[in-house]
């Protein structure tokens, strides 16, 4: 360290092998990230002024929302400004900020989800308990109970992050401030930094995920014990949005975390862009398109934007 100098930015160099690609990939950038926020906030917005949709799963619906757009925010409007300059300079401690809001939203989306499996799981398989259990009181102090863990671990690692030094080595051939190369450029020790990382991914992530595929072992069995066909179909059809949802979800981030891979790839970067910028439009669009009590509300937001658009003309 006595010998190495001390830097204090980063030079995050974005997709520079798909250079040729670059006006393609900020327009796609764009228009994903719009409809992004466009559409979460319009799920945000109907789930909490609707009153038809004031029920639990929506009112978790609503956060997942919300998450999505603090995920998308945090990487996308970065990734703009980094195509546009051909890379972009990004001092040490805002590139640790970025990575504690992107560790916070995913260990809360992580939550979220496993609260919705149980709500779907008290729906189905003990119905007469629903209402008495899925309180209003209940269910916000477990929505609560997800962003306060997400930002408290995350903010544990944020600590640690923070105690690194980065001596000559300051390029991230990436698109935003991931983890694993942060702790490749440091030149201290990070092991402390990689046992709390294991620790919070084995307690909250494989745990959540644990805790997910029992609700819907429970959930599958249930649902198949009903004798008819409709009756399957109906109550299979109440979860096979927030089901689709986890899939992608959990199976993006095994394959980008968990499978064995090369750093800085460009398969690990398009891993990245899908996990970050599409997973988030992917949601509201799947609960639009499954959900028909979101697409009734839909349906009624557009016909009264029609009828006030048609009385200012």
């Amino acid at each position: 360290m006595n010998n190495k100098t001390k830097i204090n930015e980063f030079l995050l160099l974005g997709f520079q092998n798909l250079h040729h690609y670059r006006i393609f990939i900020l327009l796609l950038l764009i228009l994903i990230y719009t409809s992004t926020i466009v559409g979460n906030l319009m799920i945000l917005i109907l789930v909490s002024t609707r009153h038809s949709l004031r029920n639990p799963m929506n009112f978790f619906l609503g956060q997942l929302s919300l998450c999505d757009i603090l995920i998308s925010t945090n990487v996308a409007p970065n990734m703009i400004h980094i195509l546009v300059h051909n890379g972009s300079r990004v001092f040490v401690r805002s590139c640790a900020v970025q990575l504690f809001f992107f560790g916070a939203s995913a260990l809360i989306e992580c939550c979220l989800l496993t609260m919705m499996s149980y709500d779907r799981y008290l729906a189905i398989c003990k119905p007469l308990h629903y209402l008495t259990i899925m309180t209003i009181r209940f269910t916000y102090s477990l929505a609560v109970w997800c962003w306060v863990i997400g930002f408290s671990l995350s903010f544990i690692i944020h600590i640690s992050i923070l105690e690194l030094h980065f001596c000559d080595r300051y390029t991230i051939d990436h698109f935003f401030c991931d983890l694993a190369p942060l702790l490749d450029l440091s030149c201290i020790d990070t092991t402390k930094v990689r046992i709390e990382v294991s620790v919070v991914t084995t307690l909250l992530g494989l745990v959540q995920f644990f805790l997910i595929i029992v609700s819907y072992s429970y959930i599958l069995k249930s649902i198949f014990r009903i004798p008819s066909s409709f009756g399957r179909q109906k109550a299979f059809s109440t979860c096979s949005s927030h089901l689709s949802v986890v899939l992608v979800y959990y199976g993006s981030l095994i394959i980008l975390y968990v499978s064995p891979k090369a750093n800085y790839l460009n398969l690990n970067k398009m891993l990245s862009f899908f996990n970050t910028v599409v997973t988030p439009l992917f949601n509201p669009i799947v609960y639009s398109l499954r959900s028909q009590e979101i697409r009734k509300a839909l349906s009624k937001l557009f016909v009264l934007g029609k009828e006030h658009i048609m009385r200012l003309i």
